[in-house]
């Protein structure tokens, strides 16, 4: 079992314990494991991973899967599959969280979700309301008041009684709870040998951990019937839907100081000055890799190349825009296109535009005509118009996995 390094587990982070490790018998093992099967053109639990990951308070995610499911996982979750722990579940689902939460110990944030992996249309929202219900010593529990009758069964199949439902909901997953306690619970249930909870609210009920339920979600079913998953077929495969296409833009300026060349794009020109910068000081690559950090959320350049690193001195900026390639192709992203706008009195930008598309092409990875490289003066105006320096202006369009209903 691995544990979460101190890079995925940051402190304002939530971490996410996906259970997925059971054999989903009642949905019909003709197809595989319910958590595998394809509804709306992709596994639930593809669908599943993409809600948590792409939601902006959530940071360590831990998937425990049945120890003979590694390449079925890695499979169905595509990219994501490296965005993750995956660790060997149980025999139980209360096991497998126990040991989904034993994987964080090491770098633990201060509160987690645990969810079911066979619940695929989990929102945000939902996760927000149970994100906000957390405390120091409570748990959060979304569910929905029971809507119909109940009655209870006697031994011969006859109804013994009317149950009111007065007060009674209906729990649904993600639950919520500060990390420490909720792990400490599983752990003094395992070593008491008491295994016969049927969802973390109970364990935390059990150890004296008060639960705050919160509005649950009607869409937020659970898959357990193959009739489930062929109506959540339909469901998405009816519904409206467009393509995952995000865009962002980047800006950057650097001044003039002593030189004889600047690097634009990647492309050293000759010049009778320079610009200033702790890298190379490519104002268009600069603008470059901000854009494609904006297309995943990732930041931007000077999170992960803060100019108070000495080792970045001189560094040329094609290492930045490499770097924003990896993060964007590693959720999966295509590049579509890359389009930036240089703004400078001199040098004159059009001997070497070939050039620049030459090497953003390789840098992107992508074909020469989705590449878009102009320049324009700024008509004497402003720093740019006193030639003190050139600024860029870049926006990059990506696509990625999956579709977003409409």
């Amino acid at each position: 079992m691995r544990d979460v390094s101190e890079k995925q587990a940051a402190d304002d982070k939530v971490a996410v314990v996906i259970v997925a490790a059971g054999r989903g018998a009642r949905a019909g093992q003709a197809n595989g494991p319910k958590q595998y099967q394809q509804i709306g053109g992709g596994a639930v639990i593809a669908r599943t991973l993409d809600a948590f990951l792409t939601h902006p308070k959530i940071g360590a995610v831990v998937v425990a899967i049945h120890a003979e499911d590694d390449a079925l996982f890695r499979r169905a979750a595509g990219a994501n599959a490296d965005r993750v722990v995956a660790v060997t579940g149980g025999t139980s689902r209360q096991e497998s969280v126990r040991l989904g939460l034993l994987a964080l110990r090491s770098h633990a944030p201060g509160r987690v979700l645990i969810h079911d992996a066979a619940r695929p249309f989990v929102d945000a929202e939902l996760i927000d309301r149970t994100i906000a219900a957390i405390g120091e010593r409570q748990g959060a529990l979304p569910a929905l008041p029971v809507a119909d009758t109940l009655k209870r069964e006697t031994a011969e199949g006859m109804i013994g009684e009317t149950v009111s439902r007065a007060g009674l909901h209906a729990a649904q997953t993600p639950q919520g709870f500060p990390f420490w306690p909720i792990l400490a619970a599983h752990e003094k249930a395992h070593h008491l040998g008491k295994a016969d909870f049927t969802d973390d609210a109970a364990i935390a009920e059990w150890a004296h951990i008060p639960v705050k339920i919160v509005p649950g979600s009607p869409d937020n079913v659970k898959l357990t019937w193959a009739r489930d998953i062929a109506m959540a077929d339909q469901r998405l495969s009816s519904a409206p839907r467009f393509p995952d296409i995000r865009t962002g833009n980047g800006y950057d300026v650097h001044a003039f100081e002593p030189g004889d060349h600047v690097t634009l794009c990647g492309v050293a020109i000759p010049h009778d000055r320079k610009l200033s910068g702790h890298s190379d000081a490519d104002v268009g690559l600069h603008a470059l890799t901000d854009a494609l950090l904006a297309t995943c959320g990732a930041g931007d350049i000077g999170t992960h190349f803060p100019p108070s690193d000495p080792q970045w001195k001189g560094a040329a900026s094609r290492i930045f825009v490499e770097h924003a390639v990896k993060l964007v192709r590693a959720r999966g992203g295509r590049i579509a296109n890359a389009d930036i706008t240089l703004i400078c009195e001199a040098p004159r930008v059009g001997p070497h535009r070939e050039a620049m598309t030459e090497a953003l092409s390789a840098m992107l990875r992508i074909s020469r005509d989705r590449i878009s490289i102009k320049a324009t003066t700024n008509e004497k105006l402003g720093f740019v118009g006193r030639e003190e320096g050139i600024a860029a202006i870049a926006t990059a369009s990506v696509v990625f996995p999956g579709d977003v209903p409409e």
